[in-house]
């Protein structure tokens, strides 16, 4: 009987343990982390990681490249999700510097997505700091790797053509649309 109620005991705690486990968010943005993709991934990896999705890498000359500066990771059903450039191109074993997230399903924990607005930023994140181009104020934010870009005509008229005047983020109205979200990855 007790070895009974021991191979019980010993059954239950392991399938509770595996329970416990959280399983990682494919469309989760967090720091040195994108759904499947890590700041390590290779190149090599891209086409086991998304099995299930379509890989595009553009040709040169008419031929297809191993490894091209761009890669678009599509949905099967056709709608773009991310555009990742290489650190190296034409080699495999290179990691992944940047990634575009195109696809607003891909959110932080606080529900950061190319669909949210400056005021998202604002209330969930340190700005490091605010870049002046010349069509857009682009905002970094350290904690996750990201540089956002806000289109300049969601902006005060007087810094619409003025690229040496400083931004400030309270220069920029709560409901400025999101141009471009970038993650950023460090050499490791």
């Amino acid at each position: 009987m007790f070895k009974k109620i021991h191979c019980i005991l010993l059954i239950s705690l392991s399938l509770l343990s595996c329970q416990k486990d959280k399983k990682q968010d494919p469309f989760e943005i967090s720091f040195n982390r994108i759904g499947k993709l890590t700041n390590t991934t290779k190149v090599s990896q891209l086409d086991s990681i998304y099995a299930n999705d379509s890989i595009v890498k553009a040709s040169q000359g008419g031929s297809f490249v191993n490894v091209a500066k761009t890669i678009e990771i599509y949905e099967k059903g056709g709608s773009k999700l991310l555009s990742l450039e290489p650190r190296e191109e034409n080699n495999p074993e290179s990691s992944i510097e940047s990634v575009q997230i195109i696809d607003s399903k891909f959110k932080t924990t606080s529900g950061l997505s190319t669909k949210s607005v400056f005021k998202d930023i604002k209330d969930n994140y340190t700005i490091s700091k605010i870049n002046n181009t010349l069509s857009s104020a682009v905002i970094f934010i350290d904690s996750i790797q990201a540089s956002i870009s806000i289109d300049k005509k969601d902006l005060p008229s007087s810094l619409k053509a003025n690229t040496a005047a400083k931004i400030e983020a309270s220069q920029i109205p709560d409901t400025a649309a999101i141009k471009y979200f970038i993650i950023n990855w460090e050499e490791k």
